[in-house]
C-alpha cells in the first residue's frame, strides 16, 4: 500500500470542476493520522480505512466526507 510521506506536496481536484486544485504539504504523520498544510490552514485527518484499502493507497477527506466529496490520496 502506497503511504503519505512527510515533506512531499499532494493535490486533489474537484468532482465538478477540474479547475479547482487543493494542494497540501504532509508535515506529520502517525499510524491512523495525517497532518497535513496548504500554507494558511493545518489540519490533522484520520486516515480512512475503508477507502484505502479499496484504493491500495492511504487515503484522506480533508474538507470532510460527504456525497461528491475531494479525497487526497498517497
Amino acid at each position: 500500500m502506497k503511504k503519505f510521506e512527510v515533506g512531499k506536496e499532494y493535490s486533489m481536484t474537484s468532482i465538478c470542476d477540474h479547475n479547482c486544485v487543493w494542494t497540501y504539504t504532509v508535515t506529520a504523520r502517525t499510524a491512523q493520522t495525517i497532518t497535513i498544510t496548504d500554507g494558511t490552514e493545518v489540519k490533522k485527518c484520520r486516515i480512512s480505512r475503508k477507502s484505502s484499502e479499496y484504493r491500495n493507497a492511504e487515503t484522506i477527506y480533508p474538507l470532510g466526507q460527504y456525497s461528491m466529496c475531494p479525497s487526497l490520496t498517497a
